[in-house]
């Protein structure tokens, strides 16, 4: 499966869908227009060992809510995450059961490689 879930309304992830062109084959799924499915967020958690390594605690509702002095499960990020999408850190880019997360430079070029192997 090649997929990404981004967010269209976001500069950083249209920086990195161009940067990672061409996406042939690679299924894209705006999270904000078409929200992710708890199957979905479960198989993203599978790969990624965890939810927390799923979550933005960079989000603006994180600092908003005081999340941050809160002792926060896995429960609780499975819950915010289907809860608001601005939670899940992005873009989050499956390709042949690897996992890439987040917006970093090495993150980005590791995930490049393997979509254009």
């Amino acid at each position: 499966m090649k997929k990404i879930y981004y967010l269209s309304s976001c500069d950083t992830c249209k920086r990195i869908l161009n940067e990672l062109k061409p996406l042939d084959g690679i299924e894209l799924q705006d999270i904000k227009s078409e929200p992710i499915t708890p199957e979905q967020l479960i198989e993203m958690r599978n790969s990624a060992g965890s939810y927390e390594a799923l979550f933005s605690k960079r989000a603006r509702l994180f600092n908003e809510r005081q999340l941050k002095n809160q002792d926060l499960k896995e429960k609780d990020y499975e819950s915010l995450i289907l809860e608001h999408y601005t939670f899940l850190k992005r873009p989050v880019i499956l390709v042949n059961n690897k996992i890439f997360i987040g917006n970093t430079a090495k993150v980005i070029s590791e995930a490049k490689e393997i979509i254009h192997s």
